[in-house]
């Protein structure tokens, strides 16, 4: 099974931005986090960062034909990208979108998500261990459906 994990604009600054916020886990400590949960679960993971709308649409579209799920912090896109969403509808790959704080809890202009109605499922307000229950929940569910 290969699973990709996609992260939008800002989170390669996880660790020091707004850690009130996010937390003080960098980005390097949840891919490394994923990889030991990955072995454990016999998968392949691949990992994009990029803060550039168009580049997370290439790699969305990029992983038709190669990738069994997807894993998605959109960043702030989650709540204006009719592109992504799109992408992610056109490779027809299930996907969990992660928040690391409780967007619903936030400001008025973050509490939509463009991506969450296509989405096998939605995961906020757990900081950096989201990752590690949505990577657990994505594989769980296609096995399942396998």
């Amino acid at each position: 099974m290969k699973l990709a994990v996609l992260n939008g604009p800002n989170l390669n600054l996880l660790g020091t931005r707004e850690p009130e916020i996010y937390g003080t886990t960098t980005l390097a400590d949840i891919e490394s986090r994923l990889h030991v949960v990955a072995r454990e679960l016999g998968i392949e993971l691949a990992f994009v960062q990029t803060n550039h709308e168009g580049a997370l649409v290439d790699a969305i579209q990029g992983l038709r034909g190669t990738a069994d799920g997807v894993i998605i912090n959109a960043g702030a896109y989650s709540h204006t990208s009719l592109a992504i969403r799109d992408a992610l509808s056109a490779v027809a790959i299930p996907y969990v979108e992660v928040h690391l704080s409780n967007i619903f809890a936030r400001e008025p202009e973050r509490r939509h998500s463009a991506l969450a109605s296509g989405a096998t499922a939605v995961l906020c307000g757990f900081g950096a261990y989201g990752y590690e229950l949505a990577l657990r929940g994505i594989v769980a569910r296609l096995a399942n459906r396998g």
